[in-house]
């Protein structure tokens, strides 16, 4: 079959969107690392719709470690398929991509980098990526760091962002934007730190530079983004008549929140639906608490009712049921107020969201690594609820209905996929329910010590765990 290409456009059939523009007469002003599916589906989807009647901001893709996807770009002239899973799919042919480089392209990429006609840089290089310790900042003693000091051509994105900005400054061009996109709290300002420290290696002027002049905006991205696997390929290449292997799909529902007044006079993101705010981390609470919240709380009890799928969790009436009233009674109370973000609507949007039976998100991935999704996603809404006052009952439901899952693991020896596997293994391998609450709130990676010795939160959990393990879950989630 023959590849989608810039001379296919013409042939596509009805009902497939068109780019809005001609892919081949567009400039280059965005410089994106780490070109994956999320990237082509979200932040390439925004760009594309702005390239409509702005024709600078077109993308140079650059992968550091593989050349899979932008051979892919390369041999479509950049094209691809964005499927939009929702009960009226769309089908539409993204042509953002005018560049695409692969490892080995050092010279290339300098290039753009210090080209002033770039004014953005993006990346979704994975949280790994970005070369960060423990306490968030720049890890000194990773081996692509230690590279880069070592003056080789840049290892690390981090490295290359130093690079490009140093180039920059010595040809008095304006310093590019940097909008990190990994789910990253705080995500700016790490980056920012982090470039200024590896500058500082360098050059401590180049460094005071970066920290005076150049914009890192923290950033909150969010859509769902299955996995493009090879059926998925192939209804593409029936659906519009040509192979396309760089093809992705994504629910309706897209959000990139930015820090309001950091793009200077870049691209006007927000005309095609990115939302500028001074709170980005107003909107990231609330997804982590909201929407990955609700994700683990139906993860977990799911599971333990014999269900699969996320759609298939919110078609149980009584856990829907539940898990809505865990967030409009229990999380938006203990959230505080975002402006242009009403906290109730947000709630609704998720439910239908998770209802999408275009989209099936399996509970047994959004369960593994529990032990380091717990924290942000449940355990600082108790909390918060502890602190003010608030009940905290229903809050424990999901917490002891992990602990239920880590034994069910254990006791049947399945493997749990956790970093702390073997810990929470042996910790719940054969105790009785008041054991699994006393060994598991004591593991202090996962919980406060404050909150592991409240006497509220503990009986809580114990007496949703007693209920959950004796097989009363339905009438749990129902009262």
């Amino acid at each position: 079959m023959t590849r989608l290409s810039l001379h296919a456009l013409a042939q596509l059939p009805p009902g497939v969107d068109r780019p809005d523009y001609d892919p081949s007469a567009i400039g280059t002003g965005v410089v994106h690392f780490g070109p994956g599916a999320f990237h082509r589906a979200h932040q390439a989807a925004y760009f594309d719709a702005l390239l409509a009647h702005d024709p600078r901001w077109g993308i140079a893709a650059i992968s550091l470690r593989s050349a899979t996807t932008v051979d892919a770009l390369a041999r479509q002239d950049g094209l691809y398929t964005l499927a939009v899973l929702d009960r009226e799919p769309a089908t539409r042919v993204i042509g953002a991509h005018r560049n695409w480089i692969g490892p080995g392209e050092g010279a290339r990429v300098a290039a753009l980098l210090a080209d002033a006609r770039v004014r953005i840089v993006t990346s979704t290089v994975t949280e790994k990526g970005y070369c960060l310790a423990g306490d968030g900042t720049l890890d000194m003693n990773h081996p692509d760091i230690a590279a880069d000091l070592a003056g080789s051509e840049p290892r690390s994105f981090v490295g290359w962002l130093v690079q490009g900005l140093a180039a920059r400054r010595a040809a008095g061009h304006l310093p590019f934007t940097v909008l990190c996109c990994d789910n990253l709290s705080g995500n700016g300002s790490k980056l920012h730190a982090a470039t200024i420290a590896l500058a500082r290696e360098f050059d401590p002027d180049l460094a005071a530079w970066i920290a005076d002049a150049v914009r890192f905006p923290d950033t909150m991205v969010d859509s769902i983004t299955p996995a493009s696997d090879g059926a998925f390929l192939a209804g593409i290449a029936d659906r519009i008549g040509f192979e396309d292997r760089a093809a992705v799909q994504r629910e309706a529902f897209s959000q990139w929140v930015i820090g309001a007044r950091e793009l200077g006079d870049g691209p006007d993101l927000a005309a095609v639906g990115a939302i500028l705010t001074d709170d980005v981390g107003g909107y990231e609470r609330a997804k982590l608490r909201i929407l990955n919240g609700l994700h683990s709380t139906l993860a977990y009890l799911g599971d333990a009712v014999g269900l699969e799928s996320v759609a298939d969790a919110m078609a149980n009436q009584s856990l829907a049921g539940f898990v809505e009233r865990l967030a409009l009674e229990d999380i938006v109370p203990v959230l505080d107020p975002v402006a242009g973000l009403d906290h109730a609507d947000y709630v609704r949007t998720v439910l239908n969201r998770f209802r999408n039976p275009a989209i099936r998100h399996l509970l047994s991935q959004i369960a593994w690594d529990g032990s380091q999704k717990l924290p942000y996603r449940l355990l600082d809404t108790i909390m918060a609820a502890r602190r003010a006052g608030r009940p905290i009952d229903r809050l424990a439901v999901p917490v002891a209905a992990w602990i239920a899952f880590i034994a069910r693991k254990a006791d049947a020896g399945t493997p749990i996929i956790d970093p702390l596997a073997q810990t929470l293994s042996d910790a719940a391998r054969g105790a009785s329910d008041e054991q699994l609450v006393e060994r598991l709130l004591t593991l202090n990676a996962i919980f406060p010590a404050d909150l592991a010795q409240d006497d509220q939160f503990r009986r809580a959990v114990t007496t949703a765990l007693v209920r959950i393990r004796a097989g009363e879950t339905p009438n749990l989630l129902a009262e």
